[in-house]
This record gives C-alpha cells, structure tokens and sequence, in this order.
C-alpha cells in the first residue's frame, strides 16, 4: 500500500491547483463588491500588485537568496514583458470586462485559456498534431469545440434563467455601471488571448530564472508600475486613488496577498512542475463554484447562453486535455526505447542487445572492443 506522505507528494500539485480555485472564486465576488461600491478596476490591479510585491520581498529575499540567478538586462526586460503580459495587459482588461458582464460570464470564459494555450503552441510549433491519432484528432476537435463555445457565449446571452427568490447576501452599488455584453466579452476574450501568451512565457523564463518567489515579486512591482502609468493616464481624478476603511480595502488586500502573492507563486510552481497546460486544466471547477455562489447565493442572473457555452466549452477542454495525455504516454515509450540491454555469451564476446539504436550499437561496440 502506498504510504500516506507519499500519495500527499504525488497529489500535491493537484491538491495547490484545487486551493487556487477557491481563491479565484472568492476573488469574482470580492471584486465585483468593490467595483459596485465605486473602486476603478484599474486603481484595484495597481494597488493589489503592490500589496502582492511587498508581501512577497522578505519570502524572496531570505528564501532565495542561494539559488536566485543574477539579473541581467536581457532578463529583465523579459520578466518586464511577462509583467505586461500578465498584470498590466491582461488584468486590465479582465477587471474593465468584469464592470460589463457578470463573474458566471467571465468564469465561464477563462476556460479557454487552455484552447488558447494549445493553439498559440501550434503556431510557434511547440506542439506537434497528428491527425492520424485518436490523441492527436482529439486534441484539434476540442479545441474547435471550445472556440465553439467561446463563440456562443460572446454572440448569444439568451434569456435569463428562474431566479430562486431572495439573495442571501447583498451587495451596495454607489455608482451606475451599465452592462455591454458584447464589449464585456470582446475585453474577456482578449484578456484570456494575453493570458495563454502570458503561460507559455512562464515556462521559458523559469528555464532561465528559476526561482519563482522572486519572479512573483518582480512581476508584482514592475506590473504595478506599469499599470499606474496606464491608469494615470485614464484617470485624472485624484479622489479615485484615495480607498477607505471599507470593502475596496479587503478587496485589494485579500487580491494582493491570495492572489497576486500566494496563488501566483503557487501557479508558477506547478507550471515548473507540470507545465502550463497543467494549469489550465482546473480553471472549469472555478467555473462551477462561481456559477453556485453566484445563482444560489447572491440570486444573480444566469444566462442560458453562457451555460450552454459554458458546457460546451468544458466538454471541448477535456477532449484537449485527453489528447494532450497521449504526448506523454509518447514520451514514456519513446524513453523507453533508449534503454539498451544486452548480454555476453562466454563462446562469443560481442554484446547481444535488444531493442537498441544504431547510435547505441556502435557505442556499445566501442566499448567492448576498449
């Protein structure tokens, strides 16, 4: 029987992954609180980061300070652009879409951030299709499928479901944010296309800067700095920098600590240890829970148009996800292709191996002749 610390050592991505979900799940309705209450999405990502930045120095500093790579100008200017990609670019966007559509909408819409992932991969040929294969037929189908849903969920919001009766848990709205579903899921969309661009990026820079604490940290300052020069920008107003003892502040602790420190670092971790589609994979139980909260709980609206292409979207994720395991069984046989063995008879000194290449033959040879 496998030990109990064993399996925990063998399920704990799984388990990281599982917890990252329930974060990003308070996350939805923390921040959709604070938006309604007045918070600009845009001031929320610039001082969340900051938040995450400082939490994250001292972890980063002590923790790593053996085996952190020295920083190169090269280097930073591409943790710089991962910081773009991921905070100032893609956040930006997702917040601004969140003050247009509704948590359900955009849960449902960051599970094609796996699709995405695969098909940029394509492009850049860091993913091989053949078509020939079940695995390699499945993973094109759920992609199509996915963008299918994508598609349903952008181009048609439906009528609203029965609503359940009373909310358990109000929300205050101070300002008046009028819903545009389609500039809600066109901002959705393009947020979800920087953030698959953004976890290819990962695994290459953790080739090279391999030490994920001080990675989160970097991005967290350069990302806040980058998007407080946007936000300037947009906004003139000094009053809406200014945030009260009230739930813009929780909601930026809690984004700054959970999410931008703790489930980043998290993140980032298992992509070094199960690569970025891994990742992805869990994004649909953060669907499911918002989904929950948000209809039983709060008596939002629910669509059927982003349930029927929320479906269709999981379904489509999962044939991806299948697939994608036939790589690995591929890999697994092809490494075992590279084992050579191979016994000497006493009557006959040369080697004779089994199920070895030429390359390894003429090796082996070598040495028998030596």
């Amino acid at each position: 029987m496998e030990p109990v610390a064993s399996r925990y050592w063998r399920f704990k991505p799984h388990l990281l992954m599982v917890l990252t979900q329930v974060g990003f799940t308070f996350l939805y309705f923390i921040t959709e609180a604070s938006f309604k209450h007045g918070m600009n999405p845009h001031i929320y990502v610039t001082y969340r980061h900051v938040v995450g930045g400082f939490v994250m120095l001292p972890f980063a500093y002590f923790l790593e300070r053996g085996k952190r790579p020295k920083m190169t100008v090269v280097l930073f200017l591409e943790i710089s652009v991962l910081s773009l990609l991921g905070v100032a670019l893609t956040l930006n966007m997702y917040f601004a879409s969140l003050r247009c559509t509704s948590p359900t909408f955009i849960a449902s819409m960051i599970n094609t951030i796996a699709c995405l992932t695969f098909v940029i991969a394509v492009i850049l040929r860091l993913e091989i299709i053949d078509l020939r294969n079940p695995r390699g037929l499945a993973k094109v189908v759920g992609t199509l499928v996915s963008l299918a849903g994508v598609i349903i969920m952008t181009l048609y919001k439906g009528p609203a479901m029965t609503s359940l009766g009373h909310a358990a848990i109000h929300f205050t709205q101070t300002t008046v944010i009028q819903e545009n579903w389609f500039k809600g899921s066109v901002l959705t969309v393009s947020s979800c296309l920087t953030w698959s661009i953004w976890y290819i990026m990962q695994a290459y820079t953790l080739k090279r800067y391999p030490a994920q604490l001080s990675l989160t940290t970097w991005m967290n300052f350069l990302g806040a700095a980058q998007s407080a020069v946007f936000t300037a920008v947009i906004e003139h107003r000094r009053a809406a920098w200014s945030i009260g003892f009230n739930i813009d502040l929780w909601s930026t602790i809690y984004g700054g600590v959970v999410v931008s420190g703790l489930i980043v670092y998290i993140q980032l971790w298992c992509t070094k240890e199960k690569g970025p589609v891994f990742v992805t994979m869990f994004n649909p139980l953060s669907t499911i829970l918002v989904a929950v909260l948000a209809y039983f709980v709060l008596d939002e609206k629910l669509y059927t148009g982003s349930v029927l292409g929320g479906v269709i979207v999981i379904v489509g994720l999962y044939l991806l996800l299948w697939g994608k395991e036939g790589n690995k069984e591929a890999r697994v046989k092809k490494t075992e292709l590279h084992y050579v063995t191979y016994e000497v008879d006493e009557e006959d000194p040369k080697p004779q191996t089994f199920g070895r290449t030429e390359k390894n033959s003429s090796d082996l040879e070598t040495i028998t002749r030596s």
